[in-house]
């Protein structure tokens, strides 16, 4: 069960970003997206901003932009969203290339896409240049409580193991001469899920049982790696802090 092979999210790499303790890199990434997050949706040369902010971390970091937008699928669901937003919601109407769509819709849609993107731009940053072994031990610097820090543990450790066990119970059917693209199947789908999910439930009981028998007591050990200093805390909040500046002068400008 050992799998020493780095994510799919991770992106090998010896650059200064690379190189920040990972705790600086999360308390970044959380300051950032909250910026972006309570920024007024109708400020748009913040968000114009942000992305140059984005960018110049990636130059640092040697992140291409082919390399994320593959990773970027995760938006699908809220790319759907904003699109229908503007036909479904009532309220003022204007005309928007021959089509009659709800103004109000359409801000929010704007905001929805903006800031979903930017936000989903900012975890694939944080992804692509901390090692996921290593995101448990920021989380202990930071005072997380142990609870939380043992569930992403388990969370981290077991996520591909689980997506591997159910794409060999795929193909297990499929042998079989299974068809999942047929509405016949959903039945048999359906059960091959609960079954992963009792496999898996069975095996984290197990696991956890392991880790208490050898000594877990819900604290990640440091094995050796110094605490950030206050250098690496100037450096690394940098880009959390233009953030946060525009966001507060964006709220001035909408308060005036």
């Amino acid at each position: 069960m050992g799998a020493g092979h780095a994510h799919t999210l991770y992106l090998e790499g010896n650059s200064p970003v690379h190189q920040l303790p990972v705790e600086v890199k999360i308390v970044c990434a959380f300051a950032f997206t909250v910026a972006v997050v309570t920024t007024p949706r109708d400020t748009f040369w913040t968000f114009a901003v942000y992305t140059v902010v984005l960018l110049l971390v990636w130059r640092v970091a040697q992140i291409q932009l082919r390399w994320i937008l593959p990773r970027m699928g995760f938006e699908l669901p809220f790319v759907v969203l904003a699109v229908l937003l503007p036909f479904t919601e009532g309220g003022e109407r204007t005309t928007v290339l021959g089509m009659s769509v709800s103004l109000f819709g359409l801000q929010a849609a704007w905001g929805i896409l903006v800031k979903g993107t930017l936000g989903l731009l900012t975890a694939l940053t944080l992804a692509a240049t901390t090692h996921r072994r290593d995101m448990p031990l920021g989380l202990s610097r930071l005072r997380i409580p142990g609870m939380v820090t043992t569930i992403v543990v388990l969370m981290l450790r077991y996520a591909d193991l689980l997506a591997g066990e159910a794409l060999r119970m795929r193909r297990a059917r499929l042998s079989r001469g299974d068809n999942p693209r047929t509405i016949q199947q959903i039945g048999a789908t359906a059960r091959g899920v609960g079954g992963l999910f009792v496999r898996s439930y069975e095996r984290g009981e197990r696991v956890h049982l392991a880790m208490l028998s050898r000594g877990f007591t819900g604290k990640i050990p440091d094995l050796g790696f110094p605490p950030a200093s206050r250098r690496s805390w100037m450096l690394g909040l940098t880009p959390a802090v233009a953030a946060v500046a525009v966001s507060y002068v964006a709220h001035l400008g909408v308060l005036r």
